[in-house]
């Protein structure tokens, strides 16, 4: 119970910081959305931020994990060789990269149908870079539980970045009459908000004798590689999409169709939200816990409050779509049909994560990369087949039966190898009991106005709340406490 109650705290503590930076750069959509001139223009951010997602996991190849699961594998005496050759292995494979993007720029910008921004995919290089590099420094803090500075320096980059971007699209186009608003902006601003965390950062790169152990690295390599192929499956389970779409349909229409997309997403996003300041709490409590006698308790208990809670926030960004639409402009709203379904394939997603820990604590990882490789799989073919007849709709759909394919596969293949005491009973319950709710505020939509639909939706998820409260005895153990 002990490391339950260290699961929600720290949990807390990421959340928070994740919460808030997340709300504040939730800022930019609408800042994006209302000062670019076109929905095209917001379809070449989303598009570069794909492709960048993709390059940051394969520049990281699975190294954090392996980094936490290596670090609980050694002698305490032997911790900093494992951050520093995981450092060092990430850092040249980072620094290569940079230098083929620099040297190949001008062919790369014209491959990718920009050749006349090339320093977009420049500035994007050196950002992913470092990013792939402050991972490694990111996942040393976790392991150290200093979720405080973890969270400190994460928030100040957001804060930083915000108020940034608010000085280039709001303030300048005021003072200045013949500002250029154009999506450049946001490129210098990411690398320079990067850079500054990378230089916050010091005291993590040289508190560490630097040491590369051959043999050790050799033994990371081979838990890693399958994580890499596991980190390229899931990644492209989220990007493919954004990826195919200016490519598939005409660039112009792509670009197009991608911003209207990537705009109603960022609504969907709080499901990453919360399955990423999950993991990030998740993570070193299973490794650390693994040898425990009720660690399996533990993992059954928090996936089964992983998918109450997600399944709380869906009802509520469902309830009050009314209210989020305007974080975007008009002309994107159309696509705000997907949130449901992106959502709920951000809810499989985190089940995935949660699911994941059987292999990686038996060092089978090669399991993942099976798993999430026939989840592509299944992306790739609705995508092909579906996308040139109902665009970004396929995208969605594709993420969906993506993620599900994963899902099913890791349970059924982590219950024969691995078996956990699942409560599927309760997990279905609260499944069915959501989705009648989320049927119900889709009926009340169709037949009321906005006051009513507003009203209704609130009444069904306080319902939902209060249900969860009775049925985990929350008011009888607050009770308890009190007396």
């Amino acid at each position: 119970m002990a490391n339950l109650k260290g699961l929600f705290k720290d949990t807390a503590i990421y959340g928070l910081s994740s919460i808030i930076g997340r709300f504040l750069n939730y800022l930019m959509v609408p800042l994006y959305t209302y000062t670019l001139h076109s929905c095209s223009d917001y379809g070449i951010y989303a598009d570069l931020y794909a492709q960048t997602a993709l390059v940051l996991v394969i520049l990281t190849f699975g190294m954090e994990t392996t980094f936490f699961r290596f670090m609980n594998k050694v002698d305490k005496s032997e911790t900093d060789k494992v951050y520093t050759t995981a450092l060092m292995m990430v850092g040249v494979v980072a620094l290569v990269f940079v230098a083929g993007v620099i040297i190949f720029l001008n062919q790369i910008a014209a491959l990718e149908g920009y050749p006349q921004h090339k320093w977009y995919i420049g500035m994007m290089a050196l950002v992913v870079a470092q990013d792939a590099i402050q991972a490694i420094a990111f996942a040393y803090l976790r392991y150290q539980h200093k979720p405080y500075k973890f969270a400190a320096l994460k928030l100040f980059f957001i804060v930083m970045s915000v108020s940034l971007n608010v000085l280039a699209y709001l303030i300048m186009p005021r003072e200045n009459p013949d500002w250029e608003i154009t999506v450049k902006w946001a490129f210098m601003i990411n690398l320079a908000c990067t850079t500054t965390i990378s230089l916050l950062l010091t005291q993590e790169w040289i508190e560490c004798k630097y040491t590369f152990d051959k043999k050790l690295a050799k033994q990371m390599l081979a838990y890693t590689w399958p994580l890499l192929v596991l980190g390229i499956a899931g990644i492209l389970n989220q990007v493919a999409g954004q990826i195919m779409l200016p490519r598939v349909l005409d660039q112009q229409e792509g670009r197009t169709q991608l911003g209207i997309y990537e705009a109603c997403v960022k609504i969907a996003m709080i499901m990453a939200l919360i399955t990423q300041a999950f993991r990030y709490a998740y993570e070193p409590i299973v490794f650390g816990s693994s040898k425990d006698k009720d660690s399996k308790v533990l993992y059954a208990k928090a996936m089964k409050f992983f998918i109450i809670f997600t399944l709380a926030a869906f009802l509520c960004v469902i309830a009050y779509l009314d209210i989020l639409q305007f974080i975007i402009r008009k002309d994107y709203r159309e696509g705000l049909k997907i949130v449901p379904i992106v959502m709920a394939a951000e809810i499989m997603m985190g089940i995935v994560v949660n699911l994941s820990f059987w292999y990686k604590l038996i060092d089978k990882t090669i399991y993942g990369a099976y798993f999430s490789i026939a989840g592509c799989i299944v992306l790739f073919v609705v995508n092909f087949i579906f996308m040139p007849r109902i665009g970004y709709m396929a995208c969605a759909w594709a993420g969906f039966a993506g993620y599900g394919t994963t899902m099913v596969l890791s349970y059924l293949l982590g219950q024969k190898h691995n078996p956990i005491d699942y409560p599927l009973g309760q997990i279905a319950f609260y499944v069915v009991i959501a989705g009648m709710f989320f049927a119900l505020m889709m009926f009340v939509g169709q037949h009321t106005g906005l006051a009513g639909r507003l009203g209704i939706n609130t009444l069904l998820v306080l319902a939902f709340l209060a249900i969860i409260l009775k049925k985990e005895k929350f008011i009888d153990a607050i009770r308890t406490r009190k007396n």
